[in-house]
């Protein structure tokens, strides 16, 4: 995570993250600014905790989640009132990882779970955050089991099913119903696995015409050759992708080698694949793409977010940044709304926050009037973004 931010950043930009959201498991609180050239006085804040793939193969994930959580921690302690200070721990996107970052953050005092990123992770973390009666919304893990611990467990994304069947649908209503679709999954991943589910079901009740299915495990993906030619074959005009950004560029990269150019369509875990490393961001073009979040969106929220996030990192930020932004946001929602004090035990704000959620209306970067059911799961609609120049845009 340092090295990847010290790519992008300055120095004191670098000093700046350091300070604010590390590997330690007692990182330094971030308050409000100085008023009128004086030092900011102590204030207490609620302690949140977020666990996520700062290194390693889906590290473009978590770095992303961090530094949206950030610039949310930091104009929220701008305002004054209440404050927030985050710690974020490296879980690689491993669940053995992820429950010591779990423990890590525990011992530290997180009074609040916000996170974490990826779901098998986050299977482990919700099973202790259920039991420990620490409230949790994540921000990315779209899984439906995530959900399933506890009546304290939300997400702010899609849930996978939601994911596949929405992909089915837009496909049928925007000039797909009649080409050739291919999909290759991931069948050992709970996340590809479960949004493959759906849209195969969906795919054959709105008629469309998948020629081509290709699966692959987690031992074998790092050659993915075989599933592309399979598709090139089968004359596949649109290639449904429903699995992360790394495989995903991969599959880009060998498709442009065998000068193989259709439609690949893919869900939110595509969001990020013009960051993955190595990659040639151009191969990307035209790549479609379901996700709640667009950067060129016009309205001053996302255009300020897009700017703070851009000086920040060096990167325009995805979807996966932007729904970050909003976890933290609408758990200060919740908080101000009931009466949240830092001094108050995790079981308390838990049990506030747990009311809040299933009864207040949320607007973010990624949702006008977000809600959530009392199962944990939110309300809110997709939108579809393509890939031009470098840059996601509306499709």
């Amino acid at each position: 995570m340092k090295k990847f931010f010290a790519l992008m950043l300055s120095v004191l930009m670098v000093a700046s993250l350091l300070a604010g959201c590390g590997s330690s498991a007692a990182p330094a609180e971030t308050k409000a600014p100085a008023s009128e050239g004086e030092a900011a006085a102590p204030a207490a804040a609620v302690k949140l905790g977020m666990c996520g793939p700062l290194t390693g193969g889906a590290a473009v994930y978590g770095t992303a989640v961090q530094a949206g959580m950030e610039i949310a921690v930091e104009e929220i302690n701008a305002k004054g009132g209440l404050q927030f200070v985050l710690n974020c721990q490296d879980d690689e996107h491993d669940t053995e990882k992820a429950a010591n970052a779990y423990n890590a953050l525990k011992d530290w005092g997180m009074q609040v779970m916000a996170g974490p990123v990826t779901t098998a992770p986050s299977n482990v973390v919700a099973a202790e955050c259920a039991g420990d009666e620490i409230f949790m919304l994540t921000p990315s893990a779209s899984g439906a089991s995530v959900i399933e611990y506890g009546d304290n467990i939300f997400q702010i994304c899609f849930t996978d099913p939601n994911q596949g069947t929405a992909s089915a649908d837009y496909m049928a209503n925007n000039g797909m119903a009649d080409k050739k679709i291919g999909v290759i999954y991931d069948s050992s991943d709970v996340y590809s696995s479960g949004i493959y589910e759906k849209f195969a079901a969906q795919a054959q009740a709105n008629g469309l015409n998948v020629v081509c299915v290709e699966a692959f495990t987690a031992d074998n993906k790092a050659d993915l050759t075989t599933q592309v030619t399979k598709c090139q074959k089968e004359g596949c005009e649109v290639v449904f992708l429903p699995f992360y950004a790394t495989e995903a560029a991969q599959v880009l990269t060998y498709a442009n080698t065998i000068d193989f150019h259709p439609v690949f369509f893919g869900c939110d875990g595509l969001d990020g694949v013009l960051t993955v490393e190595g990659f040639e961001p151009t191969l990307a073009e035209g790549v479609m793409l379901l996700t709640p979040f667009s950067a060129d969106a016009e309205d001053e929220a996302t255009k300020s977010f897009v700017a703070k996030y851009t000086e920040k990192t060096g990167i325009v930020p995805n979807q996966f940044a932007a729904d970050a932004y909003d976890v933290i946001y609408a758990i200060y929602q919740a908080c101000v709304a009931g009466n949240v004090t830092a001094d108050m035990s995790a079981s308390e704000i838990n049990a506030i926050l747990v009311e809040q959620f299933t009864s207040m209306t949320f607007d973010g970067l990624t949702g006008a009037g977000m809600t959530w059911a009392a199962t944990g799961e939110v309300s809110k609609s997709p939108m579809a973004v393509v890939i031009k120049d470098g840059v996601y845009v509306g499709a």
